[in-house]
């Protein structure tokens, strides 16, 4: 079997998992205590991530898992499958539909295929190397603007409410004194690069992201002929990185824009 076919049956499995606590409800909980009370686990996070895993090991049982939950395999694997059963885990809790699973399988470090499934928007988003990027099994491609007052910008918040949130609220100024269309915040890193893929944003900028929040999407995104690097418009490690995703025309002025806030807020070196 291939990994993008087996990409898609993991992601067919969780679907369902995600679904099921979606329309019923699942206990939520704070992953770091009382300390960090917005950053949340749920039951559906990690069934979705054991139900994934399972499929993958069916398939390439010697292959390696990096998740964001439970799976802890080596980043430096040569056969490495990286999944966020459910990134967006916030808009669950709250019933909002934009959340995703992301798979993704790297090969000697470099992405091979990758999906982002959001089950309660119907939306699938997909791509092998060379082999272009899809939403729900339809070609796609970034957008061609060259200028920024042409554009909505998407970007993330870390759960750092210091340093980095007031960065990421500084860019978000200059952002909007370039006179763009909007800013929107959808709470998921791998759907908001998709939707640079397909064309609905032309940039989005984040100043921390652990690689199984972009794996898969910044193969969709390269392959739907967009541009992604850390914010310094450095190459982006497989590693814990600011991201600056664009549909490419716009990536210089993104980058003179996100750089600095990436150096105020010293995003950490590129350990997992």
């Amino acid at each position: 079997m291939r990994p993008i076919d087996t990409a898609h049956n993991a992601a067919n499995a969780a679907a369902k998992v995600l679904m099921k606590y979606f329309t019923t409800g699942t206990s939520m909980r704070a992953k770091r205590g009382d300390e960090v009370p917005y950053d949340l686990v749920s039951d559906a996070d990690l069934e979705a991530e054991r139900t994934i895993a399972a499929v993958i090991r069916e398939s390439f049982p010697d292959h390696t898992i990096l998740g964001e939950e439970e799976e802890s395999g080596s980043i430096d694997a040569e056969h490495l499958w990286i999944i966020d059963p459910l990134d967006g885990t916030n808009n669950f809790a709250h019933a909002l539909p934009n959340f995703a699973s992301s798979i993704a399988y790297y090969e000697q470090g470099q992405p091979i295929c990758g999906v982002v499934d959001a089950p309660a928007l119907n939306e699938r988003f997909e791509a092998e190397r060379d082999g272009g990027a899809r939403r729900n099994a339809e070609i796609i491609h970034c957008g061609r603007q060259t200028r920024l007052d042409q554009v909505l910008i998407g970007c993330g918040f870390y759960y750092d409410r210091g340093d980095m949130m007031r960065a990421t609220l500084a860019t978000v100024e200059s952002l909007f004194g370039q006179n763009i269309h909007g800013i929107r915040r959808i709470g998921s890193a791998a759907l908001d690069i998709c939707h640079v893929a397909a064309g609905r944003f032309g940039a989005f900028f984040e100043y921390q992201l652990s690689p199984w929040d972009f794996a898969a999407a910044r193969l969709i995104l390269e392959e739907a002929g967009g541009q992604v690097t850390d914010c310094a418009g450095d190459s982006l490690p497989l590693a814990k990185t600011s991201l600056l995703a664009s549909n490419g025309h716009l990536h210089q002025t993104m980058v003179a824009l996100t750089t600095p806030g990436q150096r105020s807020v010293a995003v950490p070196d590129h350990a997992n």
